[in-house]
């Protein structure tokens, strides 16, 4: 007979604000599913008592975390080992506790590279791409976009010194032909690009009706285009490119990648991707 054992896996995610994250839904939803005794804990850290919930994560034995806003450069310093890619990105948003060894990883691109590969059959080798923002999500999708063998790649940004920093970050890490084009007029698409990214949070709820400024005429029916906002997954964005044509990838799937992706790494079990989304939609009433 097995001794009880009344000890539960702790996981969770690092932010401030944090209480509209949904992760929670997600995860705790996989760990039914594939019977395990873990709990994922959304908590609150103030900028100033990052460190200590580090020592914290530690003390407790949890066996990894996520990091969202405003964590995922600050806790560089008190991680041990870091994903070649997440020191391209230069930020980490999952966290593996290996033995008080904290080893940093960062999913977002990954999962939007998965959406990308497996909802939408694009293989982004030899590709061209436009990204829509400079800010974490955008330098995390072009970092791997650019691994998978990307050919070339524009980022359109309103702000020209945080873009200019973004593309010459990239220039400076790989060997990608990166460009910056400042976003102050609706832009318009190149004939020859194969997919657009909107790495913004325009269209995010509850401005579920806004949309990027660009000329919506020049999206093509041959191209992918793609949008982080998970929630609504529907964007205003993806229905204009849609109108055209073109293929649509949510925010949603992406979400649920990269959470699986973190899952796997915790757990060593197979996420069970399809129980997640679910559960993302119920929670988003998609």
């Amino acid at each position: 007979m097995n001794e009880p054992n009344y000890k539960a896996e702790l996981v969770g995610v690092f932010g401030h604000p944090v209480s509209e994250n949904p992760t929670i839904v997600m995860q705790e939803a996989a760990f039914k599913e594939k019977g395990l005794n873990w709990r994922y804990l959304t908590i609150e850290v103030y900028p100033e008592d990052l460190e200590d919930a580090i020592k914290g994560l530690k003390a407790f034995n949890m066996r990894g975390i996520n990091l969202t806003i405003p964590h995922k450069v600050e806790v560089l310093k008190y991680l041990d080992e870091l994903s070649e890619s997440a020191k391209i990105i230069g930020a980490v948003n999952t966290v593996v506790n290996n033995n008080k060894r904290l080893f940093g990883e960062n999913t977002d691109g990954k999962g939007f590279l998965k959406a990308l590969v497996d909802d939408g059959g694009v293989d982004p080798l030899d590709k061209n791409a436009v990204i829509f923002g400079a800010g974490g999500a955008a330098r995390a999708i072009a970092v791997e976009l650019i691994f998978a063998g990307l050919n070339k790649l524009i980022i359109i940004n309103r702000t020209e010194k945080r873009g200019l920093e973004l593309v010459n970050h990239l220039k400076d890490k790989t060997s990608m032909d990166v460009e910056f084009s400042k976003w102050d007029t609706p832009f318009s698409i190149p004939e020859n690009f194969d997919i657009v990214v909107n790495a913004t949070s325009i269209g995010l709820y509850p401005n579920i009706n806004e949309k990027p400024d660009i000329n919506y005429d020049s999206i093509k029916s041959s191209m992918v285009v793609c949008d982080v906002i998970p929630n609504p997954p529907r964007t205003k964005f993806l229905e204009e490119a849609g109108k055209r044509g073109a293929k649509t990838i949510d925010g949603l799937g992406m979400l649920v990648y990269q959470g699986a992706i973190g899952f796997k790494m915790w757990t060593g079990v197979d996420a069970p991707v399809n129980v997640m989304k679910e559960a993302l939609k119920r929670e988003f009433g998609a």
